[in-house]
């Protein structure tokens, strides 16, 4: 892997990311929808202000007035060039805006409280899911005459066609609900104030078992089914074969030619899917009313917070991108096989 092989792919990246904010900018230009006036005049409609109440029709040019003040706070009343470059500026700087909803909380601010909770559940719950179901799914072409392995594995199998969701539901009601086991939702008890302390890390560890187990559950027959296929076709390979004729004992052969062979594959599709860890969480999260990234996407399109959906959209495409650089940067260190000739 070369200097310049780096440079390009770099540059790739910084393609990519520029293309995203571009069309995070322009998509929702292209609607008619102004999302100030938006929520103001939604704001109104339910009576939170005193500008919908018909006896104050006369007040209503004090509503276009503020309207016209909080279109020039969020930069909407320049001509959209200006809003594209400005708009490329700061996001340059990691400055995605303000929170409509939560003005005026930065956006950038919001989605930071979110990642971590987001990083931690789906994070490590997909490396747990992706190690059990690996060595499972290699286990069970290894050792195919277990008994035990000839019933789990349809079992683990199953799994994988079940969405996680359906899975936390089904967990709320046994464990959480029939139970009493484990808390039913949230990511620490009602009432308690977030520190650094042993005591809120073990409470929110508790609560983070549910959701996390779904996720495990539903994952983990994923990883096996196809690491279970690539197994079956190492297993054919020449290599194997002679190594087994040379008579090398099995725990070698297992780990050092068939292991390590067939986990390649696998580590480009644990590369991706850490990628879409915001992306998965959302369903998740919202089920278990999860205090991450996907919870609060989903809080901000029922609240019609247009510019924290747009910040964590941009951010989820630059976590997706930045995944696939870091398997092209890493690929050729998991196998010196691959080597990425300059051109």
């Amino acid at each position: 892997m070369t200097i310049g092989y780096v440079m390009r792919r770099l540059a790739v990246f910084l393609i990519v990311v520029w293309l995203a904010a571009s069309f995070n900018f322009l998509l929702p230009r292209l609607g008619t929808v102004n999302p100030v006036r938006q929520k103001l005049t939604r704001t109104a409609a339910f009576g939170v202000n005193h500008f919908s109440r018909p006896a104050d029709a006369d007040e209503y040019p004090k509503l276009v007035q503020v309207i016209n003040t909080w279109e020039a706070k969020f930069g909407l009343d320049q001509p959209l060039w200006k809003q594209y470059l400005r708009y490329l500026g700061d996001t340059a700087r990691l400055d995605l805006g303000r929170s409509i909803n939560n003005f005026p909380a930065r956006v950038i601010d919001i989605i930071l409280r979110g990642i971590p909770w987001s990083l931690l559940l789906i994070g490590m719950s997909t490396l747990i899911a992706f190690v059990i179901g690996t060595v499972f799914g290699a286990v069970m072409v290894w050792r195919r005459s277990s008994l035990i392995l000839s019933v789990l594995g349809p079992l683990v199998m199953a799994l994988a066609a079940i969405p996680y969701y359906l899975l936390a539901l089904g967990l709320i009601f046994i464990v959480a609900f029939t139970w009493g086991l484990l808390p039913i939702s949230g990511g620490y008890d009602i009432g308690t104030i977030p520190d650094v302390s042993v005591g809120f890390y073990a409470e929110a560890a508790r609560h983070a078992v549910l959701p996390a187990l779904s996720i495990i559950l539903a994952q983990m027959g994923f990883w096996a089914i196809h690491m279970r296929g690539m197994m079956v076709t190492v297993l054919e390979e020449d290599y194997m074969i002679l190594g087994e004729a040379k008579g090398l004992k099995g725990h070698r052969l297992f780990l050092r030619y068939a292991m390590r062979s067939a986990i390649l594959p696998q580590a480009t599709n644990l590369a991706l899917t850490l990628g879409l860890i915001l992306t998965q969480s959302v369903l998740v999260e919202v089920v278990f009313s999860y205090p991450g990234i996907g919870n609060v996407l989903f809080t901000a399109i029922r609240n019609l917070d247009y510019f924290l959906i747009y910040g964590i959209v941009f951010t989820m495409i630059v976590s997706v991108s930045l995944a696939t650089l870091v398997i092209d940067l890493v690929y050729p260190l998991l196998d010196p096989r691959i080597r990425y000739a300059p051109s």
